[in-house]
C-alpha cells in the first residue's frame, strides 16, 4: 500500500510540472488558444513555421499584435496564396484581428507563423515556446509541441492548394 502512494505521488507531482508546458490550449481573456504546434525542421534550415487556433468567444474583437520565440531571431505572421499557380508567402502587415466570437486558424495552406533565422533545428517531440502579444488580452505564452517534418496537423485535406476554404480576416 504504501507503494502505491509513493507512485501515485510521483505522478501527480510530474502531472503538475508538465501540465502549463503540455497543456493542448491556453485561455486568456476571452480567448482560446488550441492546437499550437510547429513542424520539425532539418539541420541547417534557416527557416521554421508554426501553426494553432485562436477562438475569441467575447463580444469584441482583439488583435494579434505580434508574436516572440527566443527559439528565432523574430517571428512574423505570414499569409500563404496561390498566384499563377505558385505559393506566395507574404507577411501580414498591422496584426490580425480575431474578431469577436470568431476564431482565426493558423494551419498549412494558409496563415502560419514564420520563425525566422532558427537558433536550433526544431527536433520532433520537442517544444517551442512562443509568446503571442494581443492589443486587449495582452502577453499568452504558449509551448509548441513540435510535430515530424510531413505533419499537415488538422488541416492535412488542404494540401498547399490554397487557404482551402479558410476565413482570412484582417489580411490587409
Amino acid at each position: 500500500m504504501q507503494v502505491r502512494s509513493l507512485v501515485l505521488a510521483a505522478v501527480l507531482a510530474s502531472a503538475s510540472v508538465c501540465a502549463p508546458a503540455c497543456a493542448a490550449g491556453v485561455h486568456a481573456g476571452a480567448l482560446d488558444i488550441e492546437n499550437p504546434w510547429a513542424r520539425a525542421t532539418v539541420p541547417g534550415q534557416a527557416n521554421g513555421a508554426g501553426y494553432l487556433e485562436v477562438d475569441n468567444t467575447g463580444s469584441t474583437p482583439d488583435r494579434l499584435l505580434s508574436v516572440h520565440s527566443d527559439a528565432a531571431q523574430k517571428v512574423e505572421m505570414h499569409a500563404m496564396t496561390m498566384e499563377n499557380g505558385t505559393a506566395q508567402m507574404r507577411e501580414v502587415d498591422g496584426g490580425m484581428e480575431v474578431p469577436a466570437g470568431g476564431k482565426v486558424t493558423f494551419a498549412p495552406g494558409g496563415y502560419h507563423l514564420m520563425f525566422v533565422k532558427l537558433k536550433a533545428p526544431f527536433a520532433a517531440g520537442a517544444s517551442v515556446p512562443v509568446v503571442l502579444t494581443f492589443q486587449k488580452a495582452g502577453d499568452v505564452k504558449v509551448m509548441m509541441p513540435v510535430r515530424p517534418l510531413g505533419d499537415m496537423g488538422h488541416s492535412a485535406d488542404m494540401g498547399h492548394s490554397g487557404h482551402g476554404g479558410m476565413n482570412m480576416p484582417g489580411m490587409q
